[in-house]
Order: structure tokens, then sequence, then C-alpha cells
């Protein structure tokens, strides 16, 4: 007797609601990992203050859904259409910005500033000192000058003033008449005295004249010094001193005055 055809058809419809219902699972099963998924919060980073953070983004590798259990036959339903998903990006980090610090300055280039500097103000220190010195040198030198010149217009004046005191001293001299004696000068015109025994009044008479004369040997001035004692015969002698004439008297080549006293020996004649 031979197997009847129903079972037969059942078997193909049974392996069909299987593999139905397997792969409703499954679906269900990624839709749930997905959810789970997207409801995981975004770990915070904190904020690091020394170096910005490398972010690197890696893909998280789902884990592979556990064997679906044993489902029992259900009646088929009809599957709402998935709504999209929404994959939400994840946040940005903005790298921290950090501000560039200033390179401390390194002490040995301060020392070396400080060390050109300090030699700056002494060179000009030197400087200084070097320009004060050359000032005080030209002040003496120009002290010393204005010195020497007064000193060579004093000599001048002092010299100027003995060759005038000098000057004066020998015009003096000269003007003032040497005292001499009668042998120190010489007559060039002899005087002639003109007179007779009566004149004499008897007896022999002497007559001293003191004559000063000229740097020529003009006789200037004549007068008795001892009187024969007869007025009359003092002028006739007088008068004859006053046109004699002295040859000049001169000493080292100059002429000078002079002064002398001439006596006179006034003696009667024999013969009358």
């Amino acid at each position: 007797m031979s197997p009847s055809p129903i079972p037969m058809m059942q078997n193909p419809i049974s392996m069909k609601k299987k593999v139905l219902t397997s792969l409703i699972a499954v679906v269900i099963g990624h839709i749930g990992v997905l959810f789970a998924v997207s409801q995981m919060k975004t770990p915070e980073l904190k904020p690091i203050d020394k170096d910005p953070i490398k972010v690197r983004f890696v893909q998280i590798k789902e884990d592979a859904p556990p064997p679906p259990p044993p489902v029992e036959p259900v009646k088929p339903q009809v599957q709402p259409k998935p709504e999209p998903k929404v994959v939400e990006p994840p946040p940005v980090v903005k790298p921290k910005v950090i501000a560039e610090k200033p390179k401390p300055v390194e002490q040995k280039a301060i020392v070396q500033e400080d060390k050109l500097e300090k030699q700056k103000q002494e060179q000009q220190r030197l400087e200084q000192e070097r320009k004060n010195r050359e000032l005080l040198e030209q002040q003496r030198r120009e002290q010393a000058l204005r010195d020497q010149q007064l000193r060579e217009q004093q000599e001048r004046e002092r010299l100027e003033n003995e060759r005038r005191e000098q000057e004066r001293r020998e015009q003096q001299a000269r003007n003032t008449p040497k005292n001499l004696s009668i042998g120190q000068i010489s007559w060039s015109r002899t005087p002639k005295p003109s007179y007779t025994n009566r004149d004499l009044q008897g007896s022999d008479r002497t007559v001293v004249v003191s004559i000063e004369a000229d740097t020529n040997g003009n006789v200037v001035n004549a007068r008795i010094t001892k009187s024969s004692g007869i007025d009359s015969l003092d002028q006739k002698i007088l008068r004859s001193v006053r046109n004699a004439k002295f040859r000049p008297y001169k000493e080292n080549g100059v002429a000078y005055p002079f002064r002398a006293e001439q006596p006179f020996e006034l003696k009667l004649n024999s013969n009358g």
C-alpha cells in the first residue's frame, strides 16, 4: 500500500515556516543590537592641559549575535518596515589652543648684555675723562700762554721804563753841568780881559769866576766867586769870560755841560 500524499505536502510547509521564523528572529536581534548601540553615550574626554590629544577614530566591531534560540512556530506576521537608523556623528573634540609661552631669556644672554652694557658705560666714562683731560690741558696751555705774554709785556714795559729812565737821567746829566777842574777843560777862544794899572788901583788883584758852559762849549753863565775888591774890574773880567768859548766836554763821545772856576791873576804893568 502506497504512502499518503498529504504528509508529503505538509513537510515543505513546516520547513518554510521554520526558516521564516529564524530570519525574523535574526532581524529582530540585529534591530535590538543597533538600538542598544545608538543609545550608548559617548564617553566625555577630559581636557589635558599639557599636550593636545591626538584623536584617532576607530570602528567598533559589533559583537556577533548569539545563535537564535529555538523558536516555536509562530504565525506569520506582517513585519513593519524598520525606521531608518539615524547614526549620530561622534562629538568633534576641538583641539585646545595652547598659547605659546615666550621662551625665557637665557641667563647667558642676559649676562652677555650686562657685560656689553658695562663695557659701553666704561668706554663712555673713559672717553669723557679723556675729553676732560684734553680740555684741562688746553686750558693750562692757554693760561701758560697768557702768563708768558703777560710776562713778556711786563718785561717790555720794564725795559722801556728803564730805557726812558736812562734817557731821562742822561738828559738830566747832559742838562746838569758837571763840576770840573780847570785842567779838565780847554778854551777854544781864550778870555782876554783889558785893564790898566789904574783899574788895579796900585796893587795886584785876583779874581775867581764860576763859569757854566753848554754841550757846545758856549758860556751860558758867569759870576764872581772871589772878587778883586773893585767892582769895575770884576765887570771887565766877566765881560771877557762871556765873550770866550770852551771846547765841548765829552765822555764816551757824549758832550756834557760843565761848571768850572777860572782864576784870573791881575798884575800891575811895570810900564804903567
